[in-house]
């Protein structure tokens, strides 16, 4: 098993002087870090209420094509499917609480493993059975995006949501979009919330999932 499997990554928080992001940026991840040959996107978040029936919040990839879709149930990466078959995408495990410090969740991309018909990588945050249990995510505080390079654990940068969710009423969103430029690749912070939970982020992707 090669290194890119290896679950051990902690999540450890790299502080940076200049890293933060918002919606409407385009950060070069090549550029800012040229060794750059693996993605670790990291997401971390707390509860603002406690109660019988704690909110699930869950991190997940689509990769999409030329066509803006997914080619095959596998281009999609999440708690129930973790590992894409040609070693491009693996998820490193499900947090059901948002306990603790450091990252929740955390998706690591092969750049050079991935196919080059992959144009985008689209990043999700929904709520395991939101509609449901009247949740959304406008109830998480401290939630955040980051992006590292896990060979050396530098973070590139960071997108913070706080601002983003507050009052928000929706029960998922796209919260960034990993985008291949030639041999780059570009993360783009983005803020586009989706009614219906991640069966209504899957189903706009050409895939269906019995999940809200």
């Amino acid at each position: 098993m090669s290194d890119f499997f290896d679950t051990t990554y902690e999540g450890k928080v790299v502080e940076l002087d200049d890293g933060i992001v918002n919606p409407g940026d385009d950060v070069n991840l090549n550029k800012k870090d040229p060794t750059l040959k693996k993605i670790l996107i990291g997401a971390g978040w707390n509860i603002n209420a406690f109660d019988a029936d704690a909110l699930d919040l869950d991190l997940s990839i689509f990769m999409i094509d030329k066509t803006g879709k997914t080619r095959v149930d596998e281009d999609f990466i999440f708690y129930n499917f973790t590992t894409a078959p040609d070693g491009g995408a693996k998820h490193l495990g499900d947090s059901r609480t948002g306990a603790g410090d450091g990252d929740d969740e955390s998706i690591l991309i092969d750049t050079h493993a991935l196919s080059f018909e992959i144009s985008k990588v689209l990043i999700v945050l929904s709520i395991y059975k939101g509609y449901e249990k009247k949740q959304n995510v406008g109830m998480i505080r401290d939630a955040y995006i980051r992006i590292l390079n896990p060979d050396t654990k530098h973070e590139i940068c960071r997108y913070n949501l706080n601002q983003v969710l507050k009052e928000r009423e929706e029960t998922a969103m796209i919260a960034g979009i990993l985008e291949r430029n030639g041999p780059k690749w570009h993360f783009l912070p983005h803020d586009e919330f989706i009614e219906g939970g991640l069966g209504a982020a899957a189903r706009r992707y050409g895939l269906i999932i019995n999940q809200e």
